[in-house]
């Protein structure tokens, strides 16, 4: 069901964008799109947004030895030359047989053993008219951050990053965002980035809170999100 308030249409637009929506939320959206022309422009903003934050994805290079079985795997599909004789066809089937189930035998237990990769967790931070203010993403236990829309801070003030996971009575500090920076990447020592988490960014004195606590306004907020295809 696709929401009829701007804000709310607006935020799941960039849910959508992001990947941060699941498969039968995905789908909704993209039949809406066919006619709710709306939607469509809210969409199209958001990924031209979002569009120069491609530069944060790392480079990875392909696994070692991924060419050299490729190579091989194109070489065993090509005829042989000559038919073998069948009594030497038959010990090369027997052995390719066993070593099949050798090799079956060891790719079952490495599914098994490999402990599964953690989920990719993104979320937007919004000011409080909606409006996107970061980007964050979490990968490995650490949070990445770059500003969508860069605003500036009082000279007399700072901004703090804060984490409040679910079921926590009050938020964790990430540490304060140094001034003019637009980009950056924090390793949480005490938490660990989790779906559901709050994320948000407060004004604060020079230092930081002296409580411990926010003291100050919550400028961005948003909730940690497992992104589509995680």
């Amino acid at each position: 069901m696709i929401p009829t308030d701007p804000a709310e249409r607006e935020a799941l637009a960039g849910e959508y964008v992001l990947g941060t929506l699941d498969a039968r939320q995905a789908r909704a959206v993209e039949r809406a799109m066919e006619t709710d022309e709306a939607l469509r422009e809210a969409v199209a903003a958001w990924e031209a947004r979002l569009a120069p934050l491609t530069e944060l994805a790392l480079p990875e290079a392909p696994p070692p030895g991924l060419w050299d079985r490729i190579d091989a795997a194109l070489d065993a599909d090509r005829p042989a030359a000559a038919p073998a004789p069948v009594a030497r066809a038959r010990g090369l089937w027997r052995s390719w047989a066993f070593g099949a189930t050798a090799v079956a035998a060891g790719l079952a237990a490495l599914v098994i053993l490999r402990p599964a990769p953690e989920p990719r967790l993104m979320t937007v931070l919004l000011t409080q008219g909606e409006q996107p203010a970061w980007l964050v993403e979490a990968e490995g236990g650490a949070l990445r951050l770059a500003a969508l829309n860069p605003q500036p801070v009082p000279s007399d003030r700072v901004m703090q990053l804060w984490a409040l996971p679910q079921g926590a009575t009050a938020p964790t500090s990430l540490g304060l965002i140094p001034a003019q920076q637009g980009r950056l990447t924090v390793t949480p020592s005490s938490i660990r980035p989790e779906p559901g988490m709050l994320i948000e960014i407060t004004l604060e004195p020079p230092g930081g809170s002296p409580t411990g606590r926010p003291t100050g306004p919550v400028l961005f907020i948003g909730r940690l999100a497992a992104a589509r295809g995680s």
